[in-house]
């Protein structure tokens, strides 16, 4: 935790890294279809979309070393948490078919579930709710529940 972290109650921080989680996803995404580096996908966030105004929304700050672990190790460890989602889909959904948006979320979730960190029901819990951020209305975040649920228990059978 940076010093500038260490004064926040443990509240505020629990939703920085929530928020960083969602921007990590975002970023992911970014980087799909941009072909933009990692450097500059990450500079844009933590300089431009943490803490901005949208739609007359503030956006919550990120906890940057958790956004900037979490991209860097989805691009880094991307074909073995690939490998981990593709196991958890039913084989008619390979993970090039499924939305890119979930893909991201994937990815980012695939770091921590594959971390030490976080335990695998956080992590689960996490990523549900950053799917309901991103789809309101649908049965994505159930399909991210079952996913994830798939992949914590094929990564750490021992955890459940």
């Amino acid at each position: 935790m940076t010093d500038a972290n260490s004064n926040l109650s443990g509240n505020q921080r629990r939703k920085m890294k929530s928020a960083s989680r969602l921007y990590a996803v975002q970023a992911l995404f970014q980087m799909e279809h941009s072909a933009q580096t990692i450097d500059k996908v990450t500079a844009e966030f933590m300089n431009y979309r943490f803490g901005e105004t949208y739609d007359g929304a503030e956006m919550i700050d990120g906890d940057i070393a958790h956004f900037k672990m979490l991209v860097e190790v989805a691009v880094e460890k991307q074909v073995e948490i690939d490998k981990l989602t593709d196991r958890a889909l039913v084989a008619r959904w390979p993970l090039g078919r499924i939305d890119p948006t979930l893909r991201a979320l994937f990815r980012a979730a695939g770091v921590e579930i594959l971390g030490r960190d976080t335990p695998p029901r956080v992590a689960i819990t996490e990523y549900v709710d950053v799917a309901r951020a991103f789809f309101d209305d649908g049965d994505e975040p159930k399909f991210v529940n079952a996913v994830l649920d798939h992949m914590a228990k094929t990564a750490k059978p021992d955890a459940f």
